[in-house]
């Protein structure tokens, strides 16, 4: 199992704190939401099951390192640190202009039937 997902995504200026920087709710919840789909397709691959366990966020923290800029794409990837039971811890970085703008570490479990976000995404 390869250890590290990436993705990319172009804000627009409805995401921004001020005019051509970030809002840094947006950097958290892009973090949290990239994170979470690496815990997500890391349990899966590790069950060696065909879909992915509905996960949700246990705990996760932001580091916001620089300004992000709006005006290139934003570059988001994320590996395991750990993954044992139902459970991954995941380091992420948000990268622009080969910057290293916010950083994020958080720890998601598999829920099951009868949890209020069993299949909600």
């Amino acid at each position: 199992m390869e250890n590290e997902v990436i993705a990319e995504w172009t804000p627009e200026p409805h995401h921004e704190a001020f005019s051509g920087v970030l809002n840094g709710g947006i950097i958290g919840a892009i973090l949290d939401c990239h994170s979470n789909w690496t815990a997500a397709w890391a349990l899966m691959e590790k069950n060696k099951e065909t879909t992915p366990p509905c996960t949700v966020t246990a705990d996760y923290a932001i580091k916001l390192l620089r300004p992000t800029p709006t005006q290139n794409k934003v570059f988001l990837s994320a590996k395991v640190l750990e993954i044992k039971d139902s459970l991954a811890v995941i380091e992420a970085t948000l990268t622009v202009n080969g910057k290293i703008c916010a950083t994020c570490r958080g720890t998601f479990v598999a829920v099951k039937p009868g949890h209020p976000a069993y299949h909600r995404w």
